[in-house]
């Protein structure tokens, strides 16, 4: 099946790129590749209208008939990262990946306030609108620090947490900070050659993805770059030390996903996680950069699920 996958995908970018389409269709193409990757998790893309705006979302068939996960993507990126990690998951859960405000297809306004706490504020607007009432939860790097906010301001809420790669916490220096001191920003992608070098910065594991899909994706980054300086100037107070409280709060099985080549967020800092929310574990996964959903979307979906059926339950990966 993976094969066969790519095989499609490969054929359709070299198809445009011979016929002279690329340029031309390439949303139409990465708009026909992502409907591919979610069929086969078995998602649909819908929209709901809030307060502050439409988000958008993939969701399953499942709704009232398996327990729900939440999957909350991270800074600057989109719920489509979640497509293959999803798939696992399709038979036995209920699957919601959201984009969230200021992402993605979701509303976007440059007066809005991102900041964690008002995100983890609209995630649960958007539940009680779909009228989902308990959540397995996971987050990816602000995804994380959103999903832990939620675990610690909803408890009532969440069966359990899972973090792959959290934000928020700040103690070991990430090789990110290195270009922030520049005034450099390498999450925020202005155009294609820093998209491809975010790719490498962000992602051990590189997963294959053909032109014109990059191109999109690029040209998408870009187009939202100043909306995502200011989303990252809203988060930055609720950071660091000021974020240690909400840690004590989280009262979920917890578990922390980390992989150690992780250059945005340091692995050493799930240390930190573990030692203030008191039902915790910790997976540090070798090999792997940032974003484990998307470069080992398979064994880390499988962690999930164990997460979930077993508690709190998986040993330390070293």
């Amino acid at each position: 099946m993976k094969l066969l996958r790519n095989s499609i995908i490969t054929l359709i970018a070299f198809f445009a790129v011979y016929v002279g389409l690329g340029g031309i269709y390439k949303v139409e193409l990465y708009n026909l590749a992502m409907d591919f990757e979610a069929g086969l998790s078995g998602l649909e893309e819908k929209s709901l209208a809030l307060p502050d705006g439409e988000v958008r979302y993939y969701e399953n068939q499942q709704a009232g008939k398996k327990p729900t996960v939440l999957l909350i993507h991270g800074f600057a990126a989109y719920k489509e990262n979640w497509l293959r990690f999803a798939r696992p998951l399709k038979d036995d859960f209920h699957v919601i990946a959201l984009d969230l405000p200021g992402h993605g297809k979701s509303f976007k306004n440059p007066e809005y306030v991102y900041s964690l706490t008002n995100q983890a504020k609209w995630v649960n607007q958007f539940l009680s609108a779909l009228g989902v009432n308990k959540v397995h939860i996971a987050g990816n790097s602000m995804g994380g620090a959103i999903s832990t906010l939620f675990s610690a301001n909803y408890p009532e809420k969440v069966l359990s947490t899972t973090l792959l790669n959290p934000g928020g916490i700040q103690e070991y220096r990430p090789e990110l900070m290195d270009y922030i001191d520049r005034g450099e920003n390498p999450l925020v992608v202005t155009n294609a050659q820093e998209f491809s070098f975010l790719m490498d910065f962000a992602l051990e594991q590189k997963p294959f993805v053909p032109w014109p899909i990059t191109e999109v994706l690029a040209e998408r980054a870009s187009s939202l770059a100043e909306l995502h300086h200011k989303v990252r100037q809203d988060t930055l107070p609720e950071r660091g030390k000021a974020f240690e409280p909400v840690l004590h709060k989280v009262q979920s099985p917890t578990l922390i996903v980390w992989g150690k080549q992780d250059r945005i967020c340091d692995y050493r800092n799930a240390e930190i996680f573990d030692r203030y929310i008191a039902n915790s574990k910790v997976a540090i996964l070798d090999g792997v950069g940032h974003a484990p959903m998307v470069e080992i979307p398979n064994e880390s979906a499988a962690m999930l699920i164990e997460h979930i059926k077993a508690g709190v339950s998986i040993a330390t990966v070293e």
